[in-house]
């Protein structure tokens, strides 16, 4: 199957939170930020992709609503990690930018969803 480029978006996203995270010194007490921004990051695509699999149309609806909480959720995260100093601006910056793109796709997609809504 194809992905959309919702899915290859959220994949590349939670892949870079990864990839950030990884570089993150944990010993300094920020295990618990670095466990959260994991956590909400990928459940961002894996709702999405849950939702292929949804029983029905509200169900695809809520898994997309719940894909874009846990968006927001990253964007605090991302807020929480720059303002602790475990990443700098300028990656928190780009972050935020690509967390951004995604929770405006996802919304769009859901109005898309609502609007079809037999």
């Amino acid at each position: 199957m194809k992905d959309s480029e919702l899915r290859t978006r959220t994949k590349t996203f939670a892949l870079h939170i990864i990839t950030v995270c990884d570089e993150i010194n944990t010993k300094k007490g920020r295990g618990v930020l670095v466990n959260q921004i994991i956590r909400s990051a990928t459940s961002i695509g894996a709702n999405i992709h849950e939702a292929n699999y949804a029983s029905s149309k509200a169900d695809f609806i809520n898994k997309f609503h719940i894909a874009l909480k846990e968006c927001a959720e990253t964007e605090y995260w991302i807020e929480m990690l720059a303002g602790s100093h475990c990443i700098d601006n300028e990656v928190a910056e780009q972050l935020l930018q690509e967390c951004g793109i995604v929770r405006r796709m996802l919304s769009k997609s859901i109005t898309t969803a609502k609007n079809n809504k037999e």
